[in-house]
């Protein structure tokens, strides 16, 4: 019954929109000031290994996070040190226009997660918990936004395409 409420409301959309357009607004400004102000993530993936989370034993409780941070983030830090500010600021844009809304949430839990893994609490759980909301929501958290004709238009093309894929094959 909430998900249907979620998914088909226009009043949750509303809702849903000032969810969206307080989490981009996080988003785009975090990423934004990292393009601008000069971003370096060698520091906070150091300390990320050096300082693991560990649980209430003192063992580490992500042990292959920590492995793919040392083996993998650590050594392509170029990659990453592009890829964390403008993978913000783009989140944030798609999440502050509601253009591919779906897409962008996923993007944006996905680097909540990693900061989270890493050790960092902060606003994560907070935007954890809204960023479920809005990718439950799907299409309605961007119904009030370019998702509106984004969306049929992306549909409407791959119909398309795949109708003529299947008249070419018969």
């Amino acid at each position: 019954m909430f998900n249907k409420f979620l998914r088909e409301n226009k009043i949750a959309a509303a809702i849903l929109t000032v969810i969206r357009l307080y989490l981009g607004y996080a988003w785009f400004t975090a990423g934004f000031h990292k393009i601008t102000g000069g971003f370096d993530a060698s520091g906070y993936l150091g300390n990320a290994i050096a300082n693991p989370v560990k649980g209430p034993d003192g063992n580490m409780v992500y042990s292959w996070y920590v492995n793919f941070l040392e083996s993998f983030a650590l050594p392509n830090i170029d990659l990453f040190n592009f890829i964390v500010p403008w993978g913000e600021t783009l989140i944030g844009l798609g999440l502050l226009l509601g253009c591919l809304t779906t897409a962008a949430i996923f993007f944006g839990l996905v680097m909540n997660f990693s900061f989270f893994l890493a050790g960092t609490v902060s606003h994560n759980p907070t935007d954890i918990f809204l960023g479920f909301i809005i990718l439950t929501a799907g299409f309605n958290a961007g119904k009030y936004g370019l998702d509106r004709w984004v969306v049929p238009f992306i549909r409407n093309t791959f119909n398309k395409k795949a109708e003529d894929k299947a008249k070419a094959a018969a």
